[in-house]
């Protein structure tokens, strides 16, 4: 059976006394970052074995096996092979004898730029990471060759490091680290690390397969639903229908009666079902009579928050973004274009449901989960069972999807599980449906945007005024003081204040209405829906000009703008221009987001009044690539979430109900609609930058671009699919 099962002692004493057990080398410090400099902080060697392996990023077994600790959740985006290059490049290890550990929530895997959390979201992993773990690796190196060199007796300049060898060229003896590793482990780390030349890199830029592979195929890659504590209580929770309600009152009487149920409890977020396993939890939930007080959420409907929005859009919305005078360019241009856009609330749609796996002592608490945020979750499991942050340790599973939904700021799903621990007196794992996933809430927030754009007689751009009405994600949460400031969030206008066209009189402003409907980070955040109505008024622009979409992009962006390398390249592979088959058009968009620039061209036809997208290619530019493979996996993953959006997904509200509850009703891209896609990466010198969501942005305007080529049609709404085309 696919499962993990916990026996004592416990993880935690374990990995306490895992130094004394294996022995070897163990090298761990912190590099936090001042602009684009890395500083490492040296960790002493007492201290490293106090608190191993907390502080430590290698362990290096005396069988040459090379351990790497990483300190990035893996939830599909190949960060347990990207990191690991990274650092077994600059430790000249043998790749073949590489494993991998997710880290434990310690401050020395404390993410680099988001100081005093671990976590793992907005496209940084490798970015972040880039100087921290090849200077990791370039430090254990050093140590390795003084080591080798002091035991030969010759100058450490006379001796390399290759294959997981030190090699004394003179002589031709050769030392493996497993039998250095001890003796290395008794230096202090380098205060001046020399790192290679990226002429010299060896594993850095060349197509690598993914280390998780293999055991996410023979089914031993264990997630948060794998795990099994000795006499665990599997939960199905009760949750309010509407965002806000809370139990009245409840008759737990049937669902007592369900064989296998061990109780019912009521917790903060509704009623608890615990029973020996999931089914008898589901049936009994099912037979609970709650009675809810539904609160102000029950009022609530996609209609009515549509025309609230609409409303807020004709009206100025705190400025983003203000250069030149908008009024009296709108006066002065040649042609204007004004264009409402809807965009409506997206579910993450993770293929692993939440779920959390709980081990609640007097003085201690485990937490099995597949999570983004361990710090944050590990400190609101602390708050919710009386406990210090220090004593609940979080052990972070195979994640089945994240897409920022287990990046949640309130730690919603682990805080529950802990609270219905504490609740139950046992080991439990607190187990979503895909329909209390669906109805859970933290959605992409819906939008409606307005712009009005105007050209001179020239076709050159003149005016852009775009106001944007949705919810802050930011709102209510740790970080709002650092993301929102004068009324504007940045989240909620990122793609849209940062139009990178030669645009002489523009404004972006903002309105952030409050509603009970929870919302976060969805993958690419405010860039899924920012770029989808920057890049398809710019198409109209084009047409208004009577120019070609690709050149007249290139003829409003500047001269050394980035966009215009990606935008070349997708239009040179896609054979932009070309005659392409009857009844099919070409559409592009290009957008910045995470640092990376992608742009994508969508071949598209109807078939019987439904949009088919035959063929996307993809141009990226993302800085230095660690590994190749791993970025067309990220854009190509990119453009299959990003098309499901565009083409099918919406949660829609009635009388505060979410109308969707699986994939029936909200429906992901299935594979028949699977288009043909290349991506094509644009060499780079500049530092690595986020790859796992600028995929998405551009897709939905690309496609909605080609439609209009095809029909003349503008499509300002998602998704695409409730449109007439026919």
């Amino acid at each position: 059976m696919n499962d993990l099962t916990v026996q004592d002692p416990s993880r935690r004493q374990f990995l306490q006394g895992s130094a004394a057990l294996v022995g070897g080398l163990v090298i761990g410090f912190y590099l936090p970052m001042k602009g684009n400099r890395a500083i490492a902080a040296e960790v002493p060697a007492t201290q490293a074995q106090k608190v191993y392996p907390p502080n430590a990023f290698i362990r290096i077994a005396p069988d040459d096996s090379i351990t790497i600790i990483v300190n990035k959740s893996e939830m599909g985006q190949g960060v347990y092979t990207s990191l690991p290059m990274m650092l077994a490049e600059e430790l000249e290890a043998d790749w073949s004898r590489i494993r991998v550990e997710a880290a434990p929530v310690a401050p020395v895997y404390n993410h680099t730029v988001f100081g005093g959390i671990m976590l793992t979201g907005g496209s940084t992993s490798v970015a972040s990471s880039w100087d921290q773990f090849r200077r990791v690796g370039a430090s254990a190196r050093m140590m390795l060759i003084r080591a080798a060199a002091q035991q030969w007796g010759v100058p450490e300049s006379e001796c390399r490091a290759e294959m997981s060898q030190v090699i004394h060229a003179a002589s031709g003896r050769r030392l493996g680290y497993g039998a250095l590793a001890d003796a290395a482990a008794k230096f202090p780390l380098p205060v001046n690390v020399e790192l290679k030349q990226p002429k010299d890199f060896k594993i850095i830029g060349k197509p690598t397969k993914r280390l998780d592979t293999p055991e996410k195929v023979n089914g031993s890659a264990k997630f948060g639903l794998d795990v099994y504590l000795p006499g665990m209580l599997i939960v199905v929770v009760a949750r309010s229908p509407v965002f806000g309600g809370k139990v009245k009152r409840f008759d737990a009487t049937e669902a007592l009666k369900v064989p296998g149920v061990q109780g019912v409890y009521r917790v903060p977020t509704g009623v608890a079902v615990a029973a020996t396993g999931f089914w008898p939890a589901k049936v009994a939930r099912d037979l609970l009579k709650i009675e809810w007080d539904e609160g102000p959420g029950a009022t609530l409907s996609t209609p009515g928050m549509r025309a609230e929005y609409v409303e807020l859009s004709m009206k100025p919305g705190a400025v983003a973004r203000k250069e030149g005078d908008v009024a009296q360019g709108i006066r002065d241009a040649y042609k204007t274009v004004s264009a409402e856009y809807e965009v409506p609330y997206l579910a993450h749609a993770t293929m692993e449901p939440l779920n959390v796996a709980v081990d609640l002592k007097p003085d201690h608490c485990d937490i099995w989960t597949g999570t983004q945020f361990q710090t944050v979750d590990r400190n609101s499991a602390a708050q919710a069972v009386g406990l210090k942050p220090e004593q609940v340790e979080v052990h972070t599973m195979y994640l089945g999807g994240g897409f920022g939904r287990r990046a949640n700021p309130h730690s919603d799903f682990v805080t529950e599980a802990a609270q219905v621990a504490k609740a139950v007196g046992k080991p439990i794992k607190v187990v979503w449906t895909r329909e209390d996933d669906m109805h859970g809430g933290y959605y992409r927030p819906m939008w409606v945007d307005h712009i009005e754009a105007g050209i001179a007689k020239d076709g050159k751009a003149v005016v852009w005024k775009h106001t944007i009405v949705g919810q802050s994600i930011m709102a209510g949460t740790p970080f709002e003081s650092m993301m929102t400031k004068d009324g504007v969030d940045a989240a909620s206008v990122e793609g849209a204040a940062q139009v990178p066209y030669l645009i002489p009189n523009l404004q972006v402003d903002l309105h952030s209405p409050k509603h009970v409907v929870p919302v976060q980070w969805w993958r690419s955040v405010g860039h899924s829906h920012t770029a989808f109505i920057v890049e398809t008024m710019v198409d109209e622009l084009a047409h208004l000009a009577g120019k070609d979409p690709v050149a007249y992009r290139l003829a409003i962006l500047p001269a050394d703008s980035r966009y215009r390398g990606v935008l070349k390249l997708a239009a040179k592979k896609a054979g932009w221009g070309k005659k392409l088959p009857k009844g099919h058009a070409y559409g592009v968009a290009v957008h910045k987001s995470f640092e990376s620039y992608v742009a994508e061209i969508a071949e598209v036809s109807l078939e019987k009044g439904k949009i088919r997208v035959h063929r996307v290619v993809g141009a990226v530019d993302c800085g230095r690539v660690v590994n190749p493979d791993g970025v067309r996996q990220q854009v190509e993953g990119g453009m299959v979430y990003g098309l499901s959006a565009a083409l099918h997904g919406a949660i829609t509200l009635e009388n505060g109900r979410v109308q969707q509850s699986n994939f029936d009703t909200y429906t992901p891209l299935r594979i028949s609609e699977m288009p043909r896609v290349e991506v094509h990466i644009l060499e780079s010198s500049e530092p690595p930058t986020g790859i796992g969501e600028p995929g998405v942005p551009p897709i939905g305007p690309a496609v909605a671009n080609a439609v209009f080529a095809l029909t003349g049609k503008r499509l300002r709404r998602m998704p695409f699919d409730r449109e007439k085309l026919a």
